[in-house]
């Protein structure tokens, strides 16, 4: 659990590094959509020549796979283009804080509900005031 734990960590310590790094090139180039395509080669690279080192033959169960899995992708498409976009304007710690707020919304109610396979873990009264503890530990760090 450790291992999966520091992941997760590193993940999300790279989530506003790639906020700010693909924003500044968003500016630099003067086009944020053009940013993202560049971000989305690299991470496509990356993610291929993981997938052909661990074992290609997952892709080849691609045409099996429920249609409504692929909205994953429109999903970080929309965050990176958005926070590519606004984070110049309203600032990167403002980006993230909303987004780590609609992520504390939306994982609680996809455990809540088990959605997507995800494993059911009920929204108590104790795990409501424990996400409204974090979301209020978010903003407070945005108050300065």
């Amino acid at each position: 659990m450790l291992s999966y734990a520091l992941i997760m960590l590193a993940a999300g310590l790279g989530i506003p590094v790639l906020a700010a790094l693909n924003a500044a090139l968003g500016q630099h180039i003067g086009s944020p959509a053009a940013s993202g395509v560049v971000l989305f080669a690299v991470a496509f690279a990356a993610a291929l020549t993981y997938c052909l080192i661990k074992g290609p033959s997952a892709l080849m169960l691609l045409p099996t796979a429920p249609k409504h899995l692929f909205l994953a992708g429109l999903l970080v498409a929309f965050y990176v283009l958005s926070i590519t976009h606004v984070a110049p304007h309203f600032g990167v710690g403002n980006a993230v804080f909303f987004v780590l707020l609609g992520q504390l919304v939306s994982a609680a109610l996809i455990d809540h509900f088990g959605l997507f396979g995800a494993q059911a873990t009920p929204l108590t009264l104790m795990r409501t005031a424990g996400i409204s503890v974090m979301a209020l530990g978010v903003w407070i760090t945005q108050l300065a």
